[in-house]
């Protein structure tokens, strides 16, 4: 890119545009050298002549694109059109320090690199993908795909109809990566197409939100995102493909060094917005706080409450509002009795108190039985789970025991972390957790048991590595996937070891349980679970008196009425649930009054209602 793209620059349009055939002739000499095929001009007119102040809606926001641009006072006029709910982003501002001066109060510069990949030097993969494709956007259903994505990734939301509008468009380009066996969007990217946006006289092309499903189970979905739209722009003439990411994400920065992108000298600059307000308020003094912690203190500090971290390894703070004081750690806070704590701590407990509620719960046995009771259970049960009475996290639970020697050994197991154990009927479904917040379920979601897919050549372990990998870095490191007995009891029961090579395409559950941090991973089924099941999950938080809950279902499906109880979590994890209101429900409990008016009307009506 040429030195023409001075944001505050005050070259007239005369100047720019020979500034902009200087540079496009340059660019034809170029390829000439290296024996390509010059382009042919956009739209068939004067590549040097670029649409004057252009910006692109994308739907999240505008693409302000600086070079378009004659002085400051424009640029800024245009960033203040911003709408509500949206980012807009200036980008390709050479003299950002002049642009910032005319506008300090309102604009920032974003701390982001611009890296860009020369096209004519780009090489496509010898390999292709595994176990999912790369194609273009075709349905509604993609788009709500996409958007479920943006959410998981902390990405502004674009209307639905939005993409479905601009899916033939010739400037604005979306791929999706759709899994082989289950149809469902893993990862999407969205291209821009200089030329055709604004008659960009140096044939250039970017990159925008990719962004891969924290729970995708393939490797190599975003390397492939980003090839495909490299292969979509190099044979439409497209000189070099640009994108913009954050300066602190080593992963996706070494993804693209990877492919070929080289870091350019050109920056991007931002409206002061409350989407933006992370990246222009400083670095945060709680940054070692969990991604439980950090959510609820987020919010908090969102709504002006006062917060003081007081034990950031351990989860613990206090927020202070209008004369009120709760001490927390994560969604635990004072607000739950110490006798509730107590009653979800022994799951056995926790099983009579809910029963007597009326809530179904599966039969039980305490593992000091008898050899001879622990036989006949197992027989008229069939499988059982053996689980301590007390602990978290899924630590020592075994799943889907029959044999005699496999339930000795569990119960040791269990015993290691809690000295009362428990032998429960083993029931057939999908572990499905309810938050229930104020008596209320504000999230649902399934949560599944870790699995990997073979490729021929790595070994079971290699493979259960990687995706441990995968999941540590989707969840801040609070998930991953333990080489334990429970994995190798697993592993034995489908047929293989940790030295196996898989066969190609080949899925294998590494466990049996669900918990996300032994590796499992969560999907968000709010807008369907039945309404027997939410009545279950009241009626549990109900019986043991407790104000936050993660309530733990076994079920057939989430949209049917069967569950059996499995246990209450004290302290469910709220990030695990975006975009789902979690924190915002945390924080209306502890502040009602710092909840909007309005809102706190609703509330109260259906109270009144439900009363």
């Amino acid at each position: 890119m040429t030195d023409n793209r001075k944001a505050g620059g005050r070259n007239g349009s005369g100047a720019r545009e020979r500034q902009g055939r200087e540079a496009y002739a340059h660019r034809l000499k170029r390829m000439r050298e290296q024996g390509l095929k010059p382009p042919v001009p956009p739209h068939g007119g004067d590549a040097g002549r670029m649409t004057p102040e252009f910006a692109l809606d994308c739907g999240w926001g505008r693409l302000v694109f600086a070079q378009t641009f004659d002085n400051p006072a424009s640029m800024i006029a245009a960033l203040s059109g911003e709408q509500p709910d949206r980012r807009d982003i200036a980008v390709y501002v050479r003299d950002p320090h002049v642009l910032l001066a005319n506008a300090p109060q309102e604009l920032f510069l974003d701390p982001s690199h611009t890296y860009r990949l020369d096209l004519s030097r780009y090489r496509p993969s010898r390999s292709s993908p595994k176990g999912f494709f790369i194609r273009r956007l075709t349905s509604q259903s993609d788009a709500d795909a996409i958007n479920r994505i943006y959410a998981a990734r902390a990405m502004v939301p674009v209307p639905p109809e939005f993409f479905w509008a601009k899916r033939d468009a010739r400037s604005i380009i979306y791929f999706v990566a759709e899994d082989e066996e289950t149809g469902e969007i893993l990862g999407t990217v969205t291209g821009v197409d200089h030329m055709r946006a604004f008659n960009d006289p140096e044939q250039g092309s970017s990159l925008w939100c990719l962004a891969v499903d924290p729970t995708a189970r393939h490797p190599g979905i975003g390397e492939a995102l980003v090839r495909r739209l490299a292969e979509y722009f190099t044979p439409r003439r497209a000189a070099f493909l640009d994108l913009s990411v954050l300066h602190h994400n080593e992963q996706a920065i070494a993804l693209y060094e990877k492919l070929g992108f080289q870091r350019v000298s050109f920056f991007s600059v931002k409206r002061k917005n409350p989407i933006n307000e992370v990246l222009f308020t400083g670095p945060e003094t709680d940054a070692a706080l969990n991604p439980y912690a950090g959510i609820i203190v987020r919010e908090a500090r969102r709504r002006g409450i006062r917060v003081e971290i007081v034990d950031a390894e351990a989860g613990y703070f206090r927020l202070m509002h209008g004369g009120r004081t709760v001490l927390c750690r994560e969604s635990l806070s004072d607000l739950t009795s110490a006798v509730a704590m107590s009653i979800c701590d022994d799951k056995s407990i926790t099983r009579r108190v809910v029963q007597s509620a009326g809530v179904r719960v599966p039969a039980q046995l305490d593992g000091a039985s008898s050899p001879g009771e622990i036989a006949e259970f197992v027989r008229r049960c069939g499988r059982i789970v053996v689980k301590p009475a007390r602990g978290e996290q899924g630590r020592g639970i075994s799943v889907g025991l029959s044999d005699r020697a496999e339930v000795e050994a569990a119960i040791a197991q269990a015993a290691a972390v809690s000295k009362t154990v428990l032998l429960e009927e083993y029931v057939e479904g999908e572990d499905l957790r309810l938050v229930v917040i104020n008596y209320r379920v504000v999230a649902a979601a399934i949560r599944r048991p870790p699995s990997i897919v073979g490729d021929g050549r790595r070994t079971v372990r290699q493979l259960i590595e990687a995706q441990s990998r995968r999941r540590a870095a989707a969840t801040g490191g609070e998930s991953r996937i333990p080489l334990d007995a429970e994995t190798e009891r697993s592993l034995r029961e489908a047929g293989c070891g940790l030295d196996d090579v898989l066969s190609a395409d080949t899925r294998v559950a590494v466990r049996k349980t669900a918990n996300l941090h032994t590796g499992g991973t969560i999907h968000d089924v709010t807008d369907v679970v039945d309404p027997t099941l939410v009545e279950a999950a009241v009626a549990a938080a109900r019986a043991i008196e407790i104000p936050v809950t993660g309530i733990d279902l076994m079920v057939k499906s989430p949209s049917g009425p069967e569950y059996a109880f499995i246990e209450a979590n004290e302290r469910p994890g709220l990030a695990n649930h975006e975009p789902q209101p979690t924190a915002e429900r945390f924080i209306d409990l502890l502040f009602p009054l710092s909840m909007p008016a309005g809102a706190r009307q609703t509330l109260q009506k259906d109270r009144e209602a439900g009363s």
